[in-house]
């Protein structure tokens, strides 16, 4: 009797063995995938205040390779320097107020500044509040503002001087964010304090104009008297703010 059975090419068998193969294998990975999600929500039911911070770290890294970007818009509040007057302490949302009354800016940009003048007059040893007598002195709280002379920002540092100063937050173009520039002007300004033997007259007019000035124009007043201004609005004083 003839055998009819007709014998699979060799090259059908191969690739019928590699296919199998793969197969197991996404079979074993999905497997593993799927043991791992539940892991992860086990543990995040176990854990409920792990699931925020996952969310936004998942969210951060697909928004850096673009995949969110059409659907899942940036939440951009959480970077904006801005708070809200609530989460002051009373006095120091006091002074926020009064300075958004008097310079005509948003109180809530303003009491992110007064939040970070107080965190920085900790390390720095300068008053909160003749750090924030010097903003208002030398830009009014106006975060874009450029001199002649090329100082720039909240402080109006001088940035070509202070460049170094700006490496630590990604360059010169920080000057322009409120935050970096308060940070770096409080470090001038601390410099210039204790460079004058921790005298504040003498250290804003050394941050004013270096060892060269001779006449401050009436700085050193002007600052001064704003910084008594805001220690009255603290201590809960009405004090005009026009």
């Amino acid at each position: 009797m003839l055998n009819t059975e007709v014998q699979e090419p060799a090259w059908r068998a191969r690739c019928r063995g590699v296919l199998a193969k793969l197969v197991l294998l996404i079979h074993r990975g999905l497997a593993v995938v799927g043991l791992l999600v539940a892991v992860l929500v086990f543990l995040l039911w176990l854990q409920p205040q792990w699931l925020l911070p996952s969310e936004q770290r998942l969210a951060a890294w697909l928004r850096e390779r673009n995949v969110l970007m059409a659907w899942w818009p940036e939440n951009t509040a959480e970077r904006a320097t801005a708070v809200h007057l609530n989460d002051l302490p009373p006095p120091q949302a006091l002074v926020a107020n009064w300075l958004a009354r008097k310079y005509r800016v948003a109180p809530e940009p303003l009491a992110a500044l007064v939040a970070e003048a107080h965190v920085l007059a900790k390390s720095s040893k300068v008053p909160a509040h003749l750090i924030l007598a010097v903003i208002a002195t030398e830009s009014s709280f106006h975060p874009y503002v450029q001199s002649h002379a090329g100082a720039q920002g909240l402080m109006q540092v001088m940035t070509g001087v202070h460049a170094q100063r700006y490496e630590a937050y990604g360059g010169r173009l920080a000057a322009f964010d409120p935050l970096t520039n308060l940070r770096v002007g409080v470090a001038v300004l601390s410099d210039a304090i204790k460079m004058r033997g921790g005298s504040l007259e003498d250290g804003l007019k050394f941050y004013l104009g270096g060892y060269a000035l001779t006449e401050d124009g009436g700085y050193v007043a002007k600052v001064l008297a704003e910084k008594e201004r805001l220690d009255a609005v603290a201590a809960g004083q009405r004090v005009p703010a026009d």
